[in-house]
């Protein structure tokens, strides 16, 4: 026996349904969607998770609550890209001027996107930091170790 003469035994496998393939297929013209209707069309079925038959649906009736995002204008919160003491320790051992456009080169944070610095880890370089945002502990850090913190503006 070969692997080539594996056969499924008689009966076990099916052929696809060929449907809407001509009336010689025997499911042609309406490819068995029956005559007319909402369900023949293309298209033409309904969400069964949302759909309840012509009475109103769950979704509209349940009180909504809250601010959804949907009024133009609307306050949104600002998105930081985080970067921690740790990870300029080790992308920059020997201290130095530290830009956003530096933290991309060196693939820290994505580019075009507002920077926080956070205070996981320890620093033993003096660093000019120019970032967005700051911890009140990663600012202090920095201080305690020759460097300083300068904070740009809140867009990216």
């Amino acid at each position: 026996m070969k692997l080539g003469d594996l056969r499924p035994n008689p009966g076990a496998t099916k052929r696809k349904k060929r449907v809407g393939r001509g009336p010689a297929s025997g499911h042609g013209k309406t490819a068995t969607r029956g005559q007319k209707g909402q369900k023949s069309r293309s298209g033409g079925t309904k969400n069964p998770a949302k759909h309840e038959g012509g009475r109103s649906t769950l979704v509209m009736r349940l009180p909504k609550r809250g601010m959804r995002g949907q009024v133009p204008g609307a306050i949104r919160r600002v998105v930081y890209e985080e970067v921690n003491l740790r990870d300029l320790a080790r992308k920059f051992p020997e201290g130095g001027e530290i830009t956003p456009e530096k933290l991309v080169e060196a693939r820290l944070v994505r580019k075009d996107r507002p920077v926080k610095l956070l205070a996981h880890g320890e620093v033993q370089a003096a660093y000019t930091v120019l970032v967005h945002a700051a911890s009140k502990r990663a600012l202090e850090k920095i201080q305690t170790a020759g460097g300083k913190v300068e904070l740009l503006g809140k867009g990216a």
